[in-house]
This record gives structure tokens, sequence and C-alpha cells, in this order.
């Protein structure tokens, strides 16, 4: 298990974590044409790290992508609401832990393992004592939990669907035949290729938003799909072409549900985490 760094925080109204940002014109949008557009990349992550100045209340085990990051904050930021107490500085601690997930981009997520990737050193250091809550996006989650750890809180659920990006067509069913769309994910690909089989699928595009985006700007593919509810989070929609319909893109199971997990035993994480969802 390997954490990356730690971060006191402090209420994070006002503050962002400033995620690679890329904008793409919505082609619904009066401003878009047909020509080809690139993505613009605005600036990197930005993690405020300080000198611990006490012990923690909470901390927060999570992954390191921008997308991680902002559930963290979203969940402190619900533990804040409800226990104003939290509120001060220190109270509250971020740590970045990096997962299997993160670590091994060279190959598809199926041949690695599948669910469980970008969950299991997270859990581990749950376990150990190293953190107190977990934060998970729940489609990350296998069936069945670690020993000793429960699932007591679920935040608000986002927009489940799927989010089609592409620089030169406003779907799917416009891009021309030996197209290549980029996903990871074998649930898109193959609901891609019974619906349009005359376009291919770059099946190992890993990494995170930014970075898919990156690729989709470079060339890599002519299109991607994401998740909807990543993208609101990040506040990033400007880069969706299209939304796609759930008869258009069955959705993952629990896509857009982000989990709070601590240890089995650990009531008083019970009780904030009760309190909060």
């Amino acid at each position: 298990m390997e954490i990356i760094a730690t971060v006191n925080t402090k209420p994070f109204a006002g503050r962002s974590v400033s995620a690679l940002g890329l904008s793409l014109p919505c082609l619904t949008s009066p401003f878009y044409n047909q020509r080809k557009r690139n993505l613009v990349i605005r600036d990197s992550v930005a993690v405020e790290q300080q000198t611990q100045t006490k012990a923690a209340v909470i901390r927060i085990g999570t992954r390191g992508s921008p997308l991680a990051l902002a559930q963290a904050y979203e969940t402190q930021n619900k533990l804040i609401e409800t226990h104003p107490e939290l509120a001060e500085e220190g109270a509250i601690q971020i740590v970045i832990i990096k997962t299997t997930g993160d670590k091994i981009l060279s190959q598809p997520l199926a041949d690695i393992g599948g669910k469980g990737l970008f969950t299991k050193e997270i859990d581990e250091a749950l376990i150990n004592n190293e953190i107190d809550i977990a934060v998970h996006s729940m489609k990350d989650v296998p069936t069945y939990l670690p020993e000793k750890t429960i699932l007591p809180c679920n935040l608000p659920r986002e927009d489940v669907r799927d989010a089609f990006i592409c620089l030169t067509a406003a779907s799917l069913a416009e891009l021309p035949a030996g197209s290549t769309v980029g996903t990871a994910s074998l649930r898109r690909k193959s609901q891609v290729l019974h619906r349009y089989p005359s376009l291919n699928v770059l099946e190992n595009f890993r990494g995170n938003v930014q970075t898919r985006l990156r690729k989709l700007n470079e060339g890599v593919v002519q299109a991607t799909l994401l998740a909807l509810a990543g993208l609101k989070r990040l506040n990033m929609t400007e880069n969706v072409t299209a939304v796609l319909s759930i008869d258009d893109m069955l959705p993952a199971v629990a896509q857009g549900a982000i989990g709070i997990a601590c240890r089995s035993d650990d009531e008083k994480m019970v009780s904030f985490g009760s309190l909060s969802c």
C-alpha cells in the first residue's frame, strides 16, 4: 500500500481541485461548427499540503486523481455541514493512496483483476487503522466487502448516464465507418459494437478524465465515452457532446454513486456517516 500524500484540509467552499480542466464547445452550442476543434488544457492538479499541527479527527482515504479528490472533498463538506466542529483546520485530513489500478496502466482492467483494483489498497489502509473512512466510487467496489469493513453511507447519487465526447461528430451514429472510440470498459465496448459494428474500439483507453480527453485531442481516438457524473463533479460538462439515454447506453451498476466505508467496529465513524448521508 502506497500513501502518496496527506493533506490537512480547510473547508472546501470557495476552493477548487484544479483538475487539468479541459474545455470543448458542446455541439449544441451556437458557437460550435463542424470543423475540428482542440481541447484546451487549463492547469494541473493542485493539492495543498500543510504541516500537521495536531491529530486529525477524521482521516479520509482516497485515490489521487482529480475526480477522486473531488469526491473526497464532497465527503468532507457533507461531514462539516452536519458536524460544524470539523470545520476547524486540521480536523479532517485527506490521505492519498495509490492503488493497483493507478499503477498498472498498460493492460486492460479485465486482464489484471477487474473489480477491486481501485479499492484494495485503500481498504487495506482502513483495516490497518491508517485511515478512518474510505471514499469509493461504488462502481469500483467488489460485490463482497473485505472483512472488518462496512459501507454505512452513500452520498446522494449523481446522474447515472454516460456522455459521448467527440471533436467532429454529434453522436455515435454520425461517426464515419472505421472511426475509433476509446474506452477501457467492456460494457461500453460491447454496446458500441453491437449498435455500430462499423466502428472500432480502442479498449485499453486508460487514465483519468483529463488524460483521456488529452488523448482525444491528440487524435489517438475520434471519440470517447465517460460517466456524466464524473464530469459534473469536476465541473467539466462543457466537454460533453451528447448525453446518452439509458436505452442507448446501459450504465454500470452503481454508476454515479459514492460510498463511504469504515471499520465495522468503529462506532464513532459509523455515527458520523449516519448523520452526514
